[in-house]
């Protein structure tokens, strides 16, 4: 699937993941978008005493902001595909469809 398939809203949250995975260096990258079309970006997080996905700080910080639902979520990650816990944390806000796309931003999973 390429980017002029994607919905832009969708192309902009994969970018999105894809620029703060480069930018920050990490593993992960993830973008989310809630009910108001309001967007987060995370990377993981790697400490000695805190591991999360970058999925989990992306979620996160949407409900610290006050989203009560996600439209769509965006994971880029060198890895197959989502751990299963990614899978549930966007499932725990309603988040249905969970793009994963590889390093370059090409669309594996949608």
């Amino acid at each position: 699937m390429s980017d002029t398939t994607l919905d832009p809203e969708d192309n902009k949250i994969i970018v999105l993941a894809r620029s703060i995975r480069a930018r920050n260096g990490a593993a992960e990258g993830a973008a989310v978008r809630d009910e108001t079309g309001r967007t987060y970006s995370a990377t993981n997080v790697a400490l000695p005493s805190l591991r999360l996905s970058a999925l989990q700080v992306a979620v996160a910080m949407a409900v610290s902001s006050g989203a009560e639902s996600l439209e769509a979520a965006a994971l880029v990650t060198a890895a197959d595909g989502p751990a299963e816990t990614d899978v549930l944390v966007v499932r725990d806000l309603g988040g249905e469809r969970l793009l994963v796309a590889g390093p370059d931003g090409t669309l594996r999973q949608s």
